[in-house]
C-alpha cells in the first residue's frame, strides 16, 4: 500500500465523489476508480458504497480514514522535518499567558524551542484569559496559555495535567491566617479582592453563595501581581490560584485553600484551521509532542 494511495482515498472520502476527487488530484476518473477498487481488494473489505448521490463510507471506511489521516500526517511531518533540517528557522511567535502553574511548563517549552531554533524570537503578553482570546481571534497572538473555564470550540488545545487550587491570599495578621482552609461563611464578612474575569467571578460568588451587593469588594484585579501589593497594604484578601508566582513575593502573606476544594487546569490553545508561520507551526508541533507524552 503506497502513501499516494492513501492520499487518493482521503481526497475521495472528502469529496464524496470520484469525478471531483479526480479533478482535485489531477488524474483521470477511471484511474482513481481503479485505485480505489484495488485498495478495497487489497484490504479485503468494502470502504465505500457507490450511489446516485455520491460515495458513502462504510464503518470499515471510516476506521480506515482515521488511520490513513494519521499516517499521512506523520509522513508530512517527517518530510517537513528533513526539508527544514538545512534551513534556518526564524521569525516571531506571539504568545499570551495567564498567571498559573502551567506557566512553568510553558516556560520550559519555550526555552527548549529557543535552544533548538535560536533565530526565533517570542513576544510574551501577560494578560487575562479573555484578553488573550480576543488577541488570538484578531491574529495578534499565536498561542495562548489560559485557565479554565475555556470555550475551546474555535481552538485546538491541550489541557495540562497540573491542577491549580483556588484559595485566599491574606496577610499573616489576618484573623483567619492560622487556618488550614477557608469556608465561605468565614471569609464572606471580610473585604475581598476578586478577579475581574466574569466567568471566574461567577464561580467565586457561587462558592460564596452570595451576591456582589452583599459583599465588601474594594478592588477587582486583572493580574494578581499588582493586587498582591494591595493585600499587603491591608485593603482586603484576594481570591487567587496557588500557581500564581506573585503570591510568593512576600513573607508576610499566606495562601490558604478554600473548602470545599475547587481546582482547575491550564489549557494551551491555538486557532483551528489557521495557516501559521513556519516557526509557529514548528512550535505547535512541539506542543503536540507534549500532548503525546502526557497520554
Amino acid at each position: 500500500m503506497e502513501l499516494r494511495t492513501l492520499r487518493y482515498f482521503l481526497a475521495t472520502a472528502q469529496e464524496e465523489n470520484i469525478t471531483r476527487a479526480a479533478e482535485l488530484l489531477h488524474i483521470t476518473q477511471p484511474t482513481l476508480s481503479r485505485q480505489m477498487m484495488d485498495l478495497e481488494k487489497e484490504l479485503g473489505t468494502t470502504l465505500m458504497l457507490r450511489g446516485k448521490n455520491g460515495l458513502t463510507l462504510t464503518d470499515d471506511g471510516i476506521f480506515f480514514r482515521q488511520r490513513a489521516e494519521e499516517i499521512v500526517e506523520l509522513a508530512d511531518r517527517l518530510e517537513q522535518a528533513f526539508a527544514e533540517k538545512n534551513t534556518d528557522v526564524s521569525g516571531i511567535i506571539s504568545i499570551g499567558a495567564t498567571e498559573s502553574i502551567g506557566s512553568r511548563l510553558f516556560a520550559k517549552l519555550i526555552k527548549q524551542f529557543s535552544d533548538q531554533y535560536p533565530l526565533v524570537r517570542f513576544n510574551l503578553y501577560n494578560e487575562m484569559a479573555d484578553d488573550i482570546k480576543d488577541r488570538m481571534d484578531k491574529g495578534l497572538i499565536d498561542v495562548g496559555l489560559l485557565l479554565e473555564p475555556v470555550d475551546t470550540s474555535k481552538y485546538d488545545f491541550i489541557r495540562l495535567s497540573q491542577k491549580e487550587t483556588w484559595g485566599i491570599l491574606m496577610r499573616d495578621d489576618h484573623p483567619l491566617s492560622g487556618q488550614e482552609y477557608i469556608t465561605p461563611d468565614e471569609i464572606a464578612e471580610y473585604p475581598l479582592i476578586l478577579p475581574l474575569r466574569e466567568r471566574v467571578r461567577a464561580d467565586i460568588l457561587n462558592w460564596l453563595n452570595k451576591e456582589e451587593k452583599d459583599l465588601r469588594i474594594p478592588l477587582n484585579y486583572t493580574l494578581l501581581s499588582n493586587a498582591v501589593l494591595l493585600v499587603e497594604a491591608g485593603l482586603g484578601s484576594a481570591f487567587c490560584l496557588d500557581g500564581a508566582l506573585a503570591i510568593h513575593s512576600s513573607p508576610n502573606l499566606r495562601f490558604i485553600p478554600i473548602h470545599p476544594e475547587h481546582t482547575i487546569r491550564s489549557v494551551l490553545v491555538w486557532k483551528k484551521n489557521h495557516l501559521f508561520s513556519p516557526a509557529t507551526s514548528l512550535f505547535i508541533q512541539e506542543i503536540n509532542m507534549l500532548r503525546a507524552r502526557m497520554k
